[in-house]
């Protein structure tokens, strides 16, 4: 239960960073991806700062035997950089730049009721379902 409430307290206290730093407004994000036209720097700004307040709760990650709320740490099983890797976040990346959302902020504005917002992770929904059973098949079709 603790560490569902800590992913809740998390999850909360990224979207109202999204929300109070303006990322749940696309016109920002495509702002930020106009670098010919009037290009707004604040998407970068935002991100230089997620880096460092990541980068400490790594350091100080990397000095604990375990997590605060949970038996052990989950580093990510694939490290590689792969084909699926590289087309995965060139589809995201596209996405991003014609819609301005990705997943999170696109969350965090739901509660303005959009009907723009509501499409995209609608849309973003079908596609996750798509893909689970996509790969659910090339696992059962081919394994290893």
């Amino acid at each position: 239960m603790a560490a569902k409430l800590v992913a809740l307290t998390a999850g909360l206290v990224f979207g109202l960073g999204l929300t109070l730093s303006g990322m749940i407004d696309p016109a920002r994000i495509l702002g930020f991806l106009d670098v010919a036209g009037v290009w707004n720097p604040i998407l970068g700004v935002v991100m230089a700062s997620a880096v460092a307040v990541a980068a400490v709760g790594f350091a100080v990650a990397r000095r604990l035997p375990h997590p605060l709320v949970g038996s052990a740490f989950h580093p990510p099983g694939r490290t590689a950089i792969d084909v699926r890797l590289v087309g995965g976040a060139a589809l995201f990346g596209i996405g991003w730049g014609l819609v301005g959302y990705c997943p999170g902020p696109a969350l965090a504005s739901l509660g303005l009721g959009l009907r723009p917002t509501w499409l995209f992770v609608g849309a973003m929904m079908a596609g996750m379902v798509v893909a689970g059973v996509a790969g659910a098949a090339q696992r059962r079709w081919c394994p290893g």
